[in-house]
This record gives C-alpha cells, structure tokens and sequence, in this order.
C-alpha cells in the first residue's frame, strides 16, 4: 500500500444524472440502452473503474527486473506497473503531473527512470518528481517560483497488492482490502491457478472488439451460448451442457466462478438440442483436444473478477482476460498467457499449444468477437429494446447446471443498485 501526492486544489465533480428508466420487470431484463449511453459510460468508468473496486493490472512475472514496465489500462485511465528500485511492484499514473501528457508509450520495456517527452519532467520508478528542466530559469530569468515543491508533484501512486504473482489496483482509500473485495470463492479461483510457484510468461494476444464492455462480460457468464454456439467445444466434450458444472455468482452479484469438467468427445441425449455438435467431425491431431492431467483433474473454468478481469484454465492453457473499454461500443481484449516455472518442456509446449483455444483467431473464441459484434449492431438501432434473461429461472442463486443465465441476472441486480438506476 502506498500514500498518494498531492496535486494541487480539490476539484468537486458533479454527479452524472442518468435519465433513463429500467425495465419494471427488473434484473430479468436488460434495456438496450445500457450498451450505447454516453452518460451511461462515463458513469461507469467513475463508479466502476475508479471507485472502490480492485482492478487487475498484470503478473509479477512481466516486470522481472529493476525498471521492467507494463503499460496498463484500468477502465479508461492509463497506469504503469513497475518494478522499483526496492525489488517491488509499484502500480503509478501513466500522466505527468504537469500537463498530464503520458509518460509511457511503450507497452513493456525497461527504463532507469521515466521522463515525459513533452517538458522532459523526470519521476523515479515510483512516480517521485525528482527533476524539471530550467527550473531555475535560463540566463537569470524564467523558472519556477521559488516555493515550489517537487514532493508535491509526483504522478500518484495506487494502492497495490500482490496475490500469487497477479498485480492488482485501486484508485480509492476507501476500497476495502482486496480480500474482502474478492470474498472466498474468488480467492480461492485465484489461489487454485496461483498457487504461489513462480510464474513463467508466455505471450499475449490482444483484439479490438466492436462492443460494449459489458457484452463480453456476460459473455463469460453465459454458460447457455457456450453450449450452443462453440461446435469446437460440444463436439470434442472441453465445454457442454451435460458435463458436471457449478454457477456461482459472488460479490453480491459483481463477481462471479464458473466450473465444468473436460469429459471428453461423447453422445448423450443433451445432443440432440445442440445444432453444432459433429459426431461425424474428428480432429486428426487429437493432442489439440487433450490436456495433460495437472493439478486441476480435468477441471475447467474459473472466475470473473469485477470490472474487468477473468483467471481461468482451458486444457492447459492457464491464461487471464482483461478487458480494456475504448468507449460505449468497442472494447479491447487481452489475453496474457503463463505457466509456471517448474514445468518441464512438454508441458510448456501443450500450454502453448492449447492457447490456439482461445484469442482473436482461437479455434472457439473467434465465435464469440463475431456475435459480440452482431448483437452491438443489433441493438444499436433500436435503443428502446429490451433483453430477457430468464434461462434458468428468475432467482440469482447459485447452480449446478449449464442452461441458465443466473450470473447475468446477478449481474445487473448489482449493476443496476450501484449506477442508482
């Protein structure tokens, strides 16, 4: 945890009045409107995304050394994770305290120190000023005023924790701890794919999607689709609606676990309602389709954590998504592969090759950026339309079962009490 400097006078914002009215049938209906808004965002990214939530920024293991940076977003707020000069991870403004231009460009890199391109001020690994050019004047003239005072202009510094090797933030003193935001069935998600072995980077992937945030959101708290529109998931048994499952929405509705069991390539009654399973379609190279057994046994999925942020496991592929909003109706995408230092060659290889699951061009998460995109396209023209989500039910009580939109339900029973709408 860290202080934060101080940058002159406090500036009261006005609250953002949203005027719009929710569906009367409540958090079973969703209005098109809530993906579109321009007040609606800006509310979101103040409530949301700095408010007093923990928003995930990376792993230790991209910043391995003394100067190692990565260049972040938290909602639309650009930050930097790096490693001080002490050996930790300081998470700090992208924006110099003078005119607010950023500092850092790059996506990752390496520096002694960061210096802003505009006026060329010099901040230290944790945001310290610590010199301004001319700040004496030129030839007797010009300068600072003689009161000013570099420890009162420093890029501010948030608070951070370090959880198993992932790096998260909050702009807010009054966020609670990290612990009490996540609750224990995210922590224990959390502690399941960190187990506190050292991590091993792998790569990214990373895409621009033509949505609302939020869309791909409910995309991963929607275990419905998933067993209807991924062929490469029902066929080959990795994702389906008859396997062994648990729905679990937490954090009062914010957060939310999702769990299903790999049992492989098989025909069941629950077939027959899944237009897209292939019993005719076998993949030659069989390896592509099954994972080693590791320390989850089979057990796939993971857990959302709110706003913007997923740890889950597929096959081998340990991964996290985050979610980066570029506006009401286009979000970026990152995936951030890794393993684990230990693992041997072989499993390196399947980690890596069953990252070709999922991101921009992965054999099933392609499907999901190309529907994203049509139902943006879909509900744009008709603001005044209105979702259902009753799969499942009405209630937003945990499940055993795949065909159910109870994390979506729970979602927006949250959603709708923290925008006050």
């Amino acid at each position: 945890m860290s202080c934060t400097h101080n940058h002159g006078p406090t500036v009261v914002e006005a609250p953002i009045k949203i005027n719009r009215k929710w569906p009367e049938e409540g958090y079973t209906r969703i209005p098109a409107w809530v993906y579109t808004d321009e007040d609606v965002y800006r509310k979101e990214m103040k409530v949301f995304f700095a408010g007093d939530t923990w928003n995930y920024v990376g792993l230790e293991c991209e910043v391995p050394e003394v100067g190692s940076f990565k260049r972040q977003w938290i909602g639309d707020r650009p930050v930097i994770m790096v490693r001080n000069e002490e050996g930790e991870i300081s998470v700090i403004e992208n924006r110099c305290a003078h005119k607010g231009a950023q500092i850092c460009w790059q996506n990752t890199g390496k520096v002694t120190d960061f210096t802003c391109p505009y006026h060329q001020w010099n901040y230290d690994l944790n945001g310290n000023l610590q010199g301004v050019p001319f700040r004496r004047g030129a030839l007797g003239k010009g300068g600072m005023p003689k009161d000013f005072n570099p420890k009162q202009w420093g890029i501010k510094k948030l608070r951070s924790v370090n959880r198993g090797g992932s790096i998260w933030a909050t702009f807010s003193d009054n966020a609670p701890s990290f612990e009490d935001y996540c609750g224990p069935e995210v922590l224990a998600e959390i502690d399941h794919m960190l187990p506190g072995k050292k991590l091993k980077l792998l790569g990214y992937s990373r895409q621009l999607i033509p949505s609302n945030w939020k869309m791909y959101l409910e995309n991963l708290k929607d275990p419905y689709h998933a067993t209807l529109l991924h062929s490469f998931y029902i066929t080959f048994g990795l994702w389906r609606a008859d396997s062994k499952s648990e729905c679990i929405p937490t954090g009062g509705g914010a957060h939310s676990v999702m769990i299903s069991h790999n049992e492989g390539k098989k025909k069941t009654e629950a077939t027959a309602e899944m237009q897209r399973f292939r019993d005719d379609l076998h993949i030659l190279d069989a390896e592509t389709v099954t994972p080693r057994r590791e320390f989850n046994r089979g057990r796939v999925g993971g857990a959302w954590i709110f706003p913007a942020a997923q740890f889950g496991i597929q096959a081998n592929s340990l991964k996290t998504r985050h979610v980066i909003p570029r506006g009401p109706n286009a979000h970026e995408l990152v995936f951030t592969y890794y393993g684990y230092e230990d693992d041997d060659e072989e499993m390196t290889r399947l980690r890596l090759k069953h990252a070709n699951l999922l991101g921009p061009a992965g054999f099933v998460s392609m499907d999901d950026s190309e529907m994203l995109k049509q139902v943006q396209h879909g509900i744009s023209g008709y603001p005044d339309s209105v979702s259902i989500v009753e799969m499942g039910g009405r209630d937003t009580e945990p499940t055993d079962y795949m065909v159910s939109e109870v994390l979506i339900r729970a979602f927006y029973d949250f959603y709708r009490k923290a925008m006050d709408l």
